[in-house]
């Protein structure tokens, strides 16, 4: 028989997700969790203040790739209608200037079945504000 209480002696276990990790990691959360833990935090940051990318990106002490990546999943969304003055963010499948993510949101409805995202915010005073974003029920 087998004796699986040896085998996880040398693991500890992340305090959310349980998932084993080496008795050597600094951290009492695994990578995954302390990635969504961080992306809560920025969340309720953004919610809270008026901010741009490179704010949050300074504020956490995270890289702006980090913070970008989100803004490209679609995970949160710049907080104004003229989409021209972001550098770099189009529409992969129609060009279109874009605030979030790879689509817009007409190609985003096409390719979803005309399901969509939530939006409503009002614009910063200089136009290049965060927002976090709601998936539609």
């Amino acid at each position: 028989m087998y004796n699986y209480k040896a085998l996880f002696n040398n693991y500890k276990q992340c305090a959310v997700c349980k998932r084993p990790l080496p008795n050597d990691y600094k951290e009492d959360l695994c990578p995954h969790c302390l990635e969504s833990q961080l992306f809560n935090e920025v969340k309720e940051y953004i919610r809270s203040n008026d901010v741009n990318e490179y704010e949050v990106a300074e504020h956490f002490s995270i890289p702006l790739h980090q913070v970008k990546a989100w803004i490209r999943d679609g995970r949160i969304e710049y907080k104004q209608t003229d989409t021209s003055k972001i550098a770099g963010l189009h529409c992969q499948r129609c060009g279109a200037p874009i605030t979030f993510g790879t689509l817009c949101p007409k190609c985003l409805k096409l390719m979803n079945g005309n399901k969509g995202y939530s939006g409503g915010y009002t614009s910063g005073a200089d136009g290049k504000r965060m927002h976090y974003l709601d998936k539609e029920e």
